[in-house]
């Protein structure tokens, strides 16, 4: 078979742009990778560089804004909470434009989280609790902060079963009738005292 090519065809595949990108292999999740470290590393010139890597190479735009929203609460966190809204903001915005419209829109959010103060504190913070609360799962919630729907359950009053209840809520302080901090335990005795954000 013979394949013909005219000076047109030489035209139009010159003005194409052609990207080294690979949307389905190894270097999808390299370039994502240099994207993320390049945000908590806070250099914005590599994050905004690997950030047109992606969407210059066609990478859906709310793939990008996903992981930066994920970038926003897990690197960023407390260090700047309004690293999230920012974020959010931008998905929402590329929902709504798409490409090419909202490649300024990741450009802001890429750039304001790699400039935002970092902090891993909620991150780290989630994945011991989430560890205790995997393991902890039968212990019941302690009596005073139970809820009390019927007076049945409640430590306020009688019921019908001859004047009796079982006592939820029993003992609890009610915040805003006090001054100053509350001596009450809000974890199950097990578990009292653990300082999840304790480094």
């Amino acid at each position: 078979m013979t394949v013909t090519l005219t000076k047109d065809d030489i035209k139009e595949a010159l003005q194409r742009t052609h990207l080294v990108f690979d949307k389905n292999g190894e270097e999808f999740y390299n370039v994502i990778s240099a994207l993320h470290k390049s945000m908590r590393g806070s250099n914005v010139n590599a994050s905004i560089y690997w950030l047109a890597r992606m969407l210059e190479g066609g990478v859906d735009p709310l793939y990008v804004a996903r992981r930066v929203l994920r970038f926003a609460s897990e690197d960023i966190g407390m260090g700047n909470s309004e690293a999230m809204i920012q974020a959010n903001a931008t998905y929402d915005a590329c929902h709504k434009l798409g490409m090419p419209e909202c490649a300024v829109h990741l450009a802001q959010a890429v750039v304001y989280c790699a400039k935002s103060k970092k902090s891993n504190l909620l991150y780290t913070a989630y994945g011991k609790v989430a560890k205790d609360a995997r393991e902890t799962s039968h212990l019941g919630v302690p009596i005073h902060l139970r809820n009390a729907p019927t007076k049945f359950m409640s430590a306020i009053g009688g019921s019908a079963c001859g004047g009796k209840n079982i006592g939820y809520g029993k003992d609890y302080k009610y915040n805003p009738d006090f001054e100053g901090e509350v001596e009450q335990d809000y974890l199950p005795d097990k578990l009292k005292g653990r300082d999840y954000f304790k480094k």
